[in-house]
């Protein structure tokens, strides 16, 4: 089952690397490192931070605005496109478990969405070192594994609407309300308003921490502002709940299980959905 897993995964891997979305996709985030360092923000000071500190702030703010809908939207054409294509009647006939071929494909997946965008802070990290810029190891650590988790949170989703979806046009335009509704629930300031309003604070902070984009964008304000006082009377309810330790732990957890549970429900639905 191991060796049908990886023989998937492998050939989601060429299949990717052959299309012009991931050229697209890793384009634009060597893009952006590049763009980030031609402006100088290696040399910059923002609230204390310095040299690649301050780059690797501004690159995961960027990487939430465009690695979920990038993932979304190449994930659900997946199982959809296949379904469309007549794949599966073929898939059917070799000795291929479909346990194999959906895991395979989600593993193949996670590693294209995110290679790209690992090797783009590692390559500023190599840089930095070259030019002598002191490199934030436990920032650089803790800001890869926020990226792990939240390629494999938007996988797990995609997967999840691709398999329910029935044709490749209805998969991408589910995926791009989701993202769009993600967007919309994203602010903790508005938070503070709901919070003054009576709203129980611990209901108005659970809400909005159900949505993964406002979990990772909150874990990234924490590594340069442990107090969160951007957030205004929303941070005190999240301090008093979890701590700065606790919710940079919850910031990983939360996306991780959400992620691995939505490719399981979708795994689950599939092949109810396509088995006789």
């Amino acid at each position: 089952m191991m060796r049908q897993l990886w023989l998937t995964a492998k050939l989601d891997i060429v299949e990717s690397l052959r299309a012009r979305w991931f050229q697209i996709y890793t384009l634009v985030f060597g893009g952006i490192v590049a763009l980030l360092f031609v402006f100088g923000l290696t040399e910059s000071r923002v609230l204390g931070f310095i040299g690649l500190s301050r780059l690797l702030v501004t690159y995961i703010q960027l990487t939430m605005a465009i690695l979920p809908i990038f993932v979304l939207i190449t994930t659900v054409r997946s199982v959809a496109g296949d379904r469309e294509a007549g794949v599966f009647e073929y898939l059917l006939s070799l000795p291929v478990s479909l346990s194999s071929w959906f895991w395979g494909k989600i593993l193949g997946r996670y590693i294209v969405v995110f290679a790209p965008v690992f090797l783009a802070m590692l390559a500023a990290t190599a840089w930095a070192t070259v030019r002598g810029i002191e490199v934030p190891w436990s920032m650089f650590g803790y800001y890869t594994a926020l990226l792990a988790v939240m390629a494999l949170c938007f996988l797990g989703i995609g997967m999840l609407i691709s398999a329910v979806a029935r044709t490749t046009d209805l998969a991408q335009g589910a995926a791009f309300l989701v993202w769009l509704g993600l967007l919309l629930f994203l602010d903790l300031i508005l938070l503070g308003v709901m919070i003054q309003g009576k709203v129980a604070p611990e209901l108005a902070v659970t809400l909005a921490l159900a949505n993964p984009l406002q979990v990772f964008r909150t874990a990234a304000l924490a590594l340069f502002d442990p107090q969160l006082i951007v957030l205004g009377p929303s941070a005190y309810v999240i301090l008093d709940l979890f701590g700065v330790a606790g919710y940079k732990a919850f910031a990983l957890a939360y996306p991780a299980c959400l992620g691995v549970g939505s490719a399981s429900l979708g795994y689950f639905l599939f092949r109810r959905g396509d088995l006789p």
